[in-house]
C-alpha cells in the first residue's frame, strides 16, 4: 500500500481545513484505513435534489471526424452552451471595461511567472474575475487552492509526484483484483496447467486462497472490498449523465464526452473508497465538474493531459472546506449544515433586518427551503456554467476561506432581489429562490464584496 499520500501544505490547511480527518487523511494514509476508519456511515445517493440549469439541450452523439474536430474545438475554444449577456455597444464604458480587463490579464502574468508567487496579490487579482484562455484561470486555481506551492521552482516536482501517486491509487484501488493482478503480470488462471507440466493432459485447477476468492464473504478478501463499492458506483453512474446537460463537454456520445464522464467517475468513485465516513454523495459531480473542466481545457498539452489527477487532489482540498454539509450526522453540529444556515440567516438579519422579517416571520421562507442546494453545491445549480467559473475565481480567492464569501454571496443573491421578495408570498418566493434568474453577476459579487466580515455592525445600501 503506499505510503505519505499528497499532503496539504500548511497555508492550504489553514485556508482549506481538514475538519473530517479521512477526507484528507485518506488520501495521505490509506495503509490505516482498515484499523482507524471513522464510525460515521453516510447513506449515500438520496440527501441533495438537484435540478437542471435553464440551458440549450445538448445534441445526439457524434462519431469519427465529427469526435475528433469537437475535441480539438473543445481544446481551442471550449464550447460553453450558455446564454450569455449581450455585450455593450461600443463606448467610454466598454472601452474602459476592456482596457481594465487587459490591464489585469498583465498583472496576471506576471505574478504567475514570479519565481516565488506572492499569494496575497493573486488573491486580490482573482477576486475581480480570472480571464478566459491562456490557463490563466487553471494554473491560479491550482494556486489558490494550495496544490501548486507559491515557488515556480518546486512546481515541476510537486505535480509529477501527485499525479504518479494518483495513478497509483487507481492502480489499487479501481482495477478489480483480476485486472490488478494482470497488470502486474503474476495472473494466471485458475485452470491453467502447472508450469512444470511437460505433457498434455487434465487442466488442474490452481490452489487460491479465501481471500482470492471472487465469492468470499470474508471482510479481509480483496474481492469483498471491491464489491461493496458496486452501489456506490451504481449511484454515480447515474448522476454524471445529468452533469450539465447543456454542455457537450460533459453530455452527449461523442468519444470526448465520455471520456471525460469517466474521468468524473473515477474521480468520485476514488474519493469515495478513500473516505469510507463520507462516500459519495449526490452533487459531488457538480462541485467536481468546473475543476475537471478548467484544468481539462488547459492549452498546454501536459497540464490538459493530466486533468483527472490535478482535479482530483484539488476536489480533496476544495472539500475539505464543506464536506460537512454531507454529512446527515453532523447536521445539527456546529460544523453540520444547518449551523451554517443559520449563519446565513443571522448575515441577513445584521445586512437587512426588512427583508428578513418578511422571509422568515411573515412568509416562512426559510434558508433551509432554498439555501440547503446553494451552499452545498457552491451554486453550481443556480447560474450558467461562465457564471459559475467567475463565481469560483472570487469564492476560491477569498482569504478566508470559500465558506466566508459563500455565504456573502449568497446573503447578495437575496439583498439584489429584495423589491420582489417583499412583495411576494411564500409560494412566489420560494419559486422565485428555487430558480433564481438571471442576473448582472459582477454587481452580485460587488454587492457581496461590501457586505463586511463582522455583520453586526454592518447595513448595506443598494442602489440598483
Amino acid at each position: 500500500m503506499l505510503k505519505g499520500k499528497l499532503k496539504l501544505p500548511d497555508k492550504a490547511r489553514r485556508v482549506f481545513p481538514d475538519r473530517l480527518g479521512s477526507l484528507v487523511a485518506g488520501f495521505d494514509e490509506k495503509a490505516e484505513e482498515d484499523g482507524g476508519a471513522s464510525d460515521l456511515v453516510f447513506e449515500s445517493g438520496e440527501e441533495l435534489e438537484t435540478i437542471q440549469p435553464n440551458g440549450y439541450g445538448s445534441s445526439g452523439g457524434e462519431s469519427g471526424v465529427e469526435d475528433f474536430e469537437e475535441e480539438r474545438m473543445d481544446r481551442v475554444e471550449p464550447d460553453l452552451r450558455v446564454r450569455q449577456p449581450r455585450p455593450e455597444r461600443d463606448g467610454p464604458g466598454s472601452v474602459m471595461a476592456a482596457i481594465a480587463a487587459d490591464e489585469r490579464r498583465s498583472d496576471l502574468e506576471y505574478e504567475v511567472n514570479q519565481p516565488e508567487v506572492n499569494l496575497e496579490k493573486l488573491q486580490r487579482i482573482a477576486s475581480l474575475g480570472l480571464p478566459d484562455g491562456g490557463g490563466l484561470r487553471a494554473t491560479t486555481w491550482k494556486l489558490l487552492l494550495g496544490y501548486l506551492p507559491p515557488s515556480r521552482d518546486l512546481w515541476e516536482k510537486e505535480l509529477t509526484e501527485n499525479r504518479q501517486k494518483y495513478a497509483k491509487l487507481k492502480e489499487e484501488l479501481l482495477l478489480s483484483p483480476s485486472e490488478l493482478a494482470r497488470k502486474k503480470g503474476g495472473a494466471m488462471s485458475y485452470c491453467d496447467p502447472p508450469a512444470d507440466s511437460a505433457i498434455d493432459g487434465p487442466l488442474k485447477r490452481r490452489e487460491i486462497s479465501q481471500e482470492d476468492h471472487p465469492l468470499s464473504l470474508g471482510k479481509a478478501s480483496v474481492w469483498h472490498q471491491y464489491f461493496q463499492h458496486t452501489e456506490i458506483a451504481e449511484q454515480i453512474d447515474r448522476d454524471l449523465p445529468r452533469t450539465h446537460p447543456d454542455l457537450k463537454f460533459f453530455s452527449g456520445e461523442s468519444s470526448f464526452s465520455r471520456k471525460h464522464r469517466e474521468a468524473l467517475r473515477n474521480i468520485l468513485l476514488l474519493f469515495a473508497k478513500l473516505n469510507p465516513a463520507i462516500r459519495y454523495v449526490q452533487g459531488m459531480n457538480e462541485v467536481l465538474a468546473p475543476l475537471y473542466y478548467v484544468f481539462s481545457t488547459d492549452p498546454n498539452e501536459q497540464n490538459a493531459a493530466n486533468a483527472e489527477a490535478d482535479s482530483f487532489s484539488c476536489f480533496v482540498r476544495l472539500l475539505s472546506d464543506s464536506v460537512d454539509h454531507f454529512c446527515e450526522q453532523l447536521d445539527n453540529s456546529a460544523v453540520g449544515i444547518l449551523a451554517t444556515l443559520s449563519r446565513l440567516s443571522d448575515l441577513l438579519k445584521a445586512n437587512d433586518e426588512e427583508l428578513w422579517r418578511h422571509l422568515e416571520c411573515t412568509t416562512q421562507v426559510k434558508p433551509q427551503y432554498y439555501a440547503f442546494r446553494w451552499i452545498t453545491l457552491l451554486l453550481t445549480q443556480e447560474f450558467n456554467f461562465q457564471c459559475i467559473m467567475r463565481i469560483w475565481d472570487s469564492l476560491l480567492a477569498n482569504p478566508f476561506g470559500v465558506q466566508d464569501m459563500l455565504l456573502k454571496i449568497c446573503c447578495a443573491m437575496l439583498l439584489c432581489m429584495k423589491s420582489r421578495l417583499m412583495s411576494g408570498d411564500f409560494v412566489a418566493n420560494l419559486k422565485l429562490l428555487q430558480h433564481y434568474p438571471e442576473i448582472n453577476i459582477e454587481h452580485l459579487l460587488q454587492v457581496a464584496r461590501d457586505i463586511s466580515s463582522d455583520s453586526s455592525s454592518y447595513r448595506l445600501s443598494l442602489s440598483l
